[in-house]
């Protein structure tokens, strides 16, 4: 079955927040990082993903975020704080499997 996941993003000084759905969280988390998504999120730098929850159906997902955007910040900040107290970038967790390991890293004679 396919996921679909709201998530809620920021930039290093956590001047905005972004709320988003989409049905690949690392894929989306990649493009706004790499800059791929032209607008609103890469004039921001928005790049820090610290918050998500995932869906079975798209039409919930949609409702959710049409939900938590109508909130104001506080109440957004404070849905964040409840799983993510410290804002930490959640991002590196969806890309460890990614990583090339030390074993890899060494047969290939690359450096991490």
């Amino acid at each position: 079955m396919k996921a679909f996941y709201l998530y809620m993003m920021t930039n290093q000084s956590r001047v905005v927040l972004y709320t988003g759905i989409t049905n690949s969280l690392t894929r989306r988390v990649w493009q706004h990082q790499s800059g791929q998504i032209e607008g609103f999120t890469k004039s921001y730098k928005v790049n820090r993903l610290v918050y998500y929850e995932c869906f079975d159906d798209p039409r919930d997902a949609i409702a959710r975020e049409k939900e938590i955007k109508a909130w104001r910040r506080e109440k957004k900040n404070a849905l964040v704080e409840t799983k993510n107290p410290k804002w930490a970038d959640l991002s590196p967790m969806l890309f460890q499997h990614f990583k090339p390991s030390s074993r890899a890293s060494a047969a290939t004679g690359r450096q991490q």
